[in-house]
């Protein structure tokens, strides 16, 4: 896959390191609020291997606490002028929203990340295709009636597909996500982590965002500050099921766990 000017080898997973500039993220909330922090964090997260930064401002946890787009763009719009003006680095918004996308994207924003796949505002895939820009669509969804849980939530996703599609979001612009964390039992989670590889059937890049959530914690009866183990196994999985990105708070641990588990399933030390 090729984003702007980078090409991603599809045997290789590449790792989008998460930039929450908000006061009330579930892991990091209020850590990098301010610029420097965030600009460090940042650098950090670059050197450690990081191929893409997610820059969200507005949590997600659950039980959340929605945000004007006014504020939600008062802490991504300046973050984002002074990634891309300091890094040569790739950058997503973690957004649902129209205006908060375009404001990203006319700052240099590469890709839109959508936890609603495009279905909650109904502006946010025309936005996303008038800039040329990239896309994540997750799998979400209001409810938890599955009738046949993997079929569903691909077709949910196909949902998500034809609504890019119809608004002129290039087929070779679209990545899909799974969705863990949202709309989803802690059976379902783990289910769908498993079954993550399915949604390659869809045709396009996949995404796995499990870092510190609380399938983690719920599985392993630990806190978000000692959910490392179990974010890493998840990338693991990832590898193993061929997906193509795995977005992360560690990046250097995943990265490191990410490059072994490489080296095994391929028979060779990466080049």
């Amino acid at each position: 896959m090729k984003i702007k000017d980078r090409t991603f080898r599809p045997e290789h997973m590449e790792i989008m390191g998460i930039l929450n500039v908000t006061p009330d993220s579930f892991s990091d909330g209020g850590k990098f609020t301010e610029m420097d922090a965030a600009l460090k964090q940042v650098e950090r997260m670059i050197k450690e291997g990081a191929s893409i930064i997610d820059v969200g401002g507005e949590s997600t946890r659950p039980g959340f606490a929605a945000v004007p787009a006014e504020e939600e763009m008062r802490r991504v719009i300046p973050v984002i002028t002074e990634i891309k003006k300091n890094f040569d680095i790739l950058v997503s918004v973690d957004t649902y929203k129209a205006v908060t996308a375009k404001a990203a994207l006319l700052a240099g924003a590469d890709i839109v990340n959508d936890v609603w796949g495009f279905k909650k505002d109904p502006d946010i895939a025309k936005v996303t295709a008038e800039h040329d820009a990239y896309c994540v669509l997750m799998h979400n969804r209001t409810n938890t009636d599955y009738n046949d849980f993997m079929e569903d939530v691909l077709n949910d996703l196909r949902e998500s597909i034809a609504i890019a599609k119809k608004a002129g979001v290039k087929d070779d612009h679209i990545i899909v996500d799974p969705g863990v964390g949202f709309a989803k039992s802690l059976e379902q989670n783990l289910i769908v982590t498993r079954e993550v590889g399915r949604l390659r059937e869809l045709g396009y890049p996949v995404l796995l965002a499990t870092s510190r959530k609380s399938m983690i914690g719920l599985t392993l009866d630990e806190d978000k500050d000692h959910r490392l183990e179990g974010t890493i196994a998840t990338s693991c999985q990832g590898v193993m099921a061929g997906c193509e990105f795995v977005r992360v708070h560690d990046v250097l641990e995943n990265r490191r766990a990410i490059r072994m588990m490489e080296a095994i399933r391929d028979g060779r030390k990466e080049a």
